[in-house]
């Protein structure tokens, strides 16, 4: 149930390891990307319905914990859940499916909008960057409105989760971002 996995989230997964939340519409190609990034050969995937986890490793050697979230409509409600405690929220936008960029950057604010992100940093991935007609990282910076995300540290990066492109440098950015925060809020050590 939602709610015992509610409190099995916020008890803390892992507690050591960093937490980034990959979040983004369905369809967007969060799941390929986790597949890529744990380098397993691009796959065929399902829609998530729920999460995907992996622990990974940066290239500097930081061990975090991906969760890759659903993005359909009727599982958005539950991101809230996945927020607390967050270190890093990867969001994944189609660049291809310009119909939906509206609603994929309202989903992004609505959720920059939770209390558990704030100052976290963001990494924008611009995904399926192979298909004719998708939005260049550059021309999709411009549609982000820089206002909602005042307050966090973002990056902005195109890949294609199908071909590879661009994913090589991911974990890399991952670890600078989680640099930063780590030396940003020096956390007392918790006790075992």
């Amino acid at each position: 149930s939602s709610i015992s996995m509610g409190k099995l989230i916020s008890k803390g997964w892992h507690k050591r390891d960093a937490r980034v939340v990959m979040l983004g519409l369905d369809l967007a190609g969060k799941s390929t990307i986790l597949y890529q990034l744990k380098g397993s050969q691009a796959m065929e995937t399902c829609p998530t319905v729920g999460f995907n986890v992996e622990a990974m490793r940066t290239p500097c050697g930081m061990s975090f914990n991906l969760w890759d979230v659903g993005g359909q409509p009727n599982l958005r409600a539950s991101w809230h859940h996945y927020l607390e405690d967050t270190n890093i929220l990867v969001f994944v936008i189609d660049s291809a499916d310009t119909a939906r960029l509206p609603e994929a950057l309202a989903v992004l604010e609505d959720t920059l909008d939770h209390p558990g992100l704030a100052k976290v940093p963001v990494l924008l991935l611009a995904n399926k960057q192979e298909l004719p007609g998708a939005m260049a990282p550059a021309e999709l910076g411009q549609q982000l409105c820089r206002g909602w995300l005042a307050g966090h540290p973002w990056v902005l990066r195109g890949c294609s989760a199908h071909t590879g492109q661009g994913l090589q440098d991911i974990l890399g950015v991952l670890g600078e971002l989680l640099r930063g925060v780590s030396q940003g809020s020096p956390a007392p050590e918790q006790p075992l």
